[in-house]
């Protein structure tokens, strides 16, 4: 590859990472705020409840994304690639800034989680038709051997969405009170999104067509009906059934454990500051974004397969052992702590209709440096305790922990692992599934098993697993921490046997 060609494929891939990183960053910015949100758009009486339904509202973005995968590939595949993406670009921006907009639960009622949901969903199908058009479109720019090194760039933007939303949340926070940031300044960071979206619509707008879809096209070699030739022919239905239980399945569980799962644990299983767990996580996806290149590179040379397997096996077999340790570091119970520094403060909060809020703040310190705030809320109405759909008093308690650095440096470490694990399922993904189909189906049949895989699969993680690990902490299970795994493991295990007897390690070379 000359110099202009290498100038050439850098803006292809400049402009689609860019406006692939900011669709992330709106679809995930949703899940980074999941516990701030769960208390604005849904009923504040059970916050457990609350905080599941938001996970499940995040989780509708993931299983509508298949069906945006369906109505966006098909227009990639028949008007072209970069129009498609153009206006899923618009879409998920316009969606994400509206979210930002959305009164609270207290103002307008069942109005709010609807209208959330609705946007959830939008979120999902311009998602669902972002992804494919970009690999796609980045992989038609490559040389044949080098798709993997290229298409890699593009899988960093999952994870480069990510770690700018916890940095926006943190510089947000940073700039007010905590106080504000409940109240309004969570917003802000939706906001933002319409500014970069904008700048992005602008780069897009003066990209060229894929170079291999204009000249199928020209040729008159495009399908006229990329739906029934990608799913109603035998032959190709099997590399789609293929792609999603091979491959794709697998990745997506690896994916969302490795970030998601990671961030809703800390936050949520052992109520570390959440200020604390942005910087822990984006600390580690900083150091472990570049291994998507090595791997994406790597898979050029040894093959997709490979990296991918080794990947979701490592994982397999890793990941209860990481959680443990996880859950140890930040355990108090195995912490020494300082008893003439614990203090309680009683304070009362008034609220309407007679309503008022008894808090009773315990403040501990632990001689290795963490410290623990435990807030004791007892609801009275008209003078009495409060009580709740099974008769029990409505007594709430809240803890949060600030760890210390070497706490801090054992956590990274551990979601660091995680991250590796990430990149080595996710680097090659992109050029696997591009050289998996022709290119005048490559779009829509690429599309589906990705989005199927992570959309559905990976999408449904946080939910289905923080339901586990609550139910086992209600049953008086000693590790329910651990039990939210069984999904991933689950999954991704089948996933590495389908992949191992299934997949070719030359399936890259169906298409050329």
């Amino acid at each position: 590859m000359d110099q202009n060609e290498k100038k050439g494929i850098w803006k292809v891939i400049s402009a689609s990472s860019m406006g692939t990183m900011i669709e992330w960053y709106d679809f995930y910015i949703f899940g980074s705020l999941a516990v701030v949100i769960s208390t604005k758009f849904f009923p504040a009486d059970n916050p457990t409840a609350a905080f599941l339904s938001t996970l499940a509202t995040f989780a509708a973005g993931f299983v509508v994304r298949p069906f945006g995968a369906l109505f966006f590939g098909r227009l990639g595949d028949l008007i072209g690639r970069k129009y498609t993406f153009m206006v899923t670009l618009l879409l998920m921006g316009g969606a994400t800034f509206v979210i930002g907009c959305i009164p609270s639960y207290e103002t307008i009622g069942f109005m709010a989680p609807l209208l959330v949901l609705v946007l959830r969903l939008l979120q999902g199908l311009a998602l669902g038709g972002e992804y494919g058009g970009a690999a796609t479109y980045v992989a038609e720019h490559s040389p044949k051997n080098e798709r993997g090194y290229w298409t890699s760039w593009i899988q960093t933007t999952a994870t480069v969405g990510l770690f700018v939303s916890l940095m926006v949340i943190l510089i947000t926070k940073s700039l007010m009170t905590k106080e504000a940031f409940e109240d309004w300044g969570w917003r802000v960071p939706f906001w933002v999104s319409i500014l970069m979206v904008i700048v992005s619509y602008y780069i897009r707008k003066g990209m060229h067509e894929s170079p291999v879809f204009a000249k199928a096209k020209s040729e008159g070699n495009i399908s006229t009906n990329p739906l029934k030739e990608s799913f109603g022919h035998k032959y190709n239905l099997k590399f789609v059934l293929l792609a999603l239980f091979g491959a794709t399945m697998g990745q997506g569980v690896v994916w969302y454990t490795g970030q998601f799962y990671a961030m809703n644990f800390l936050k949520t299983v052992q109520s570390v500051d959440s200020s604390q767990v942005d910087t822990l996580l984006g600390i580690a996806l900083l150091i472990g974004t570049p291994f998507f290149v090595v791997f994406g590179w790597l898979s050029d040379k040894i093959g997709r397969k490979t990296i991918m397997m080794l990947g979701m096996f490592l994982a397999i077999i890793s990941y209860r052992g990481i959680y443990k340790q996880m859950y140890k570091t930040t355990d108090v119970t195995l912490k020494t702590e300082i008893v003439d520094q614990t203090k309680t403060v009683p304070s009362i909060k008034e609220l309407k209709d007679g309503k008022l809020d008894s808090l009773y703040t315990t403040t501990k310190a632990y001689t290795d440096g963490t410290t623990l705030e435990e807030v004791k809320t007892i609801h009275f109405e008209n003078g009495k305790v409060m009580v709740d759909d099974k008769g029990k008093d409505k007594i709430e308690t809240k803890v949060t922990k600030k760890i210390n650095s070497s706490d801090r440096f054992m956590l990274i470490l551990l979601v660091l692992i995680q991250v590796i694990f990430v990149t080595m399922v996710y680097g090659p993904i992109a050029a696997f599934l591009v050289e998996m189909f022709p290119v005048k189906i490559r779009y829509t049949s690429m599309s589906l098993p990705y989005h199927v895989g992570n959309g559905i699969f990976g999408g449904l993680l946080p939910a289905i697993s923080t339901y586990l690990v609550t139910t086992s902490k209600e049953a008086g299970d000693p590790e329910f921490y651990l039990e939210g795994l069984w999904y991933p493991i689950i999954v991704a295990a089948v996933c590495l046997v389908i992949g191992m007897i299934y997949i070719d390690k030359k399936i890259n070379t169906l298409h050329e």
